[in-house]
């Protein structure tokens, strides 16, 4: 009986992949997503049941993806394994999707640059800060970390974003972090940090485009919300680009 159930097994995963291979995960529920993942944690058994579980538990596939180590190893079946996976998956996909953008690209507004520094941005649970440089041509130079904080605030060292943008002889930046709180509505804070940082750039040559400010998939500009009151746009995901 053990042996009939674990061949079930073995040639649910084989067709599993191979539709997979075949068609990608268009139309596929969250769950089947997930159980897929799994199958390269647990090399054995029915991990359906424990893919449901996560689901449930999280919300969705991206609550999955974006949930802390801690709740993930709380879910019954969940080991340093399986952790290990989900995690990378977002990991991954942004250092996939930073290097499919490379110096030269053209950047002329707000929701391109959004696009170069999402990925900077993919599962990050802390504060951080980033600056996208691009020459006179509006030519991308090359995306600096500035700083990074806790889960609450992380300061911007305005030495910093002047050195960075000197050294890669930036003539334009636009300026980026993003909120933990998952509500991009840029703070007092925020604005106040946008003047502070566009007028300690204008004497080094440097105009500071504009300031975005990411969370959860909304993005938001600073520049827009000063100049029409409006409280930005949503962020575009790569497959829709």
């Amino acid at each position: 009986m053990a042996e009939k159930k674990k061949a079930i097994h073995a040639g649910h995963r084989g067709r599993v992949k191979e539709e997979f291979l075949t068609r990608g995960v268009e139309g596929w529920p969250d769950h089947r997503i997930v159980e897929l993942l799994l199958f390269y944690a647990i090399p054995q058994g029915d991990v359906n049941p424990l893919a449901h579980e996560l689901i449930d538990r999280f919300g969705s596939l991206e609550g999955v993806l974006d949930a802390l180590p801690e709740e993930l190893m709380k879910v019954k079946g969940m080991g340093e394994h399986s952790v290990t996976l989900l995690k990378l998956i977002p990991a991954v996909t942004g250092r996939y999707l930073e290097g499919r953008t490379g110096p030269g690209t053209i950047i002329h507004t707000a929701a391109e640059a959004g696009h170069v520094l999402a990925p900077y941005f993919y599962g990050v649970r802390n504060e951080m800060v980033y600056i996208l440089c691009l020459d006179a041509k509006e030519k991308l130079l090359g995306v600096k970390k500035i700083s990074e904080g806790n889960n609450t605030n992380s300061d911007v060292t305005i030495r910093r974003v002047a050195e960075e943008c000197l050294a890669l002889r930036a003539s334009f930046c636009y300026l980026a972090h993003n909120h933990v709180s998952d509500i991009a509505l840029p703070s007092p804070a925020d604005m106040n940090t946008t003047s502070v940082v566009r007028a300690a750039l204008e004497p080094l040559g440097v105009h500071l485009v504009d300031h975005l400010v990411f969370s959860d998939g909304d993005l938001v500009s600073i520049q827009e919300t000063a100049t029409s009151g409006r409280g930005g746009f949503r962020m575009i995901y790569p497959g829709q680009w």
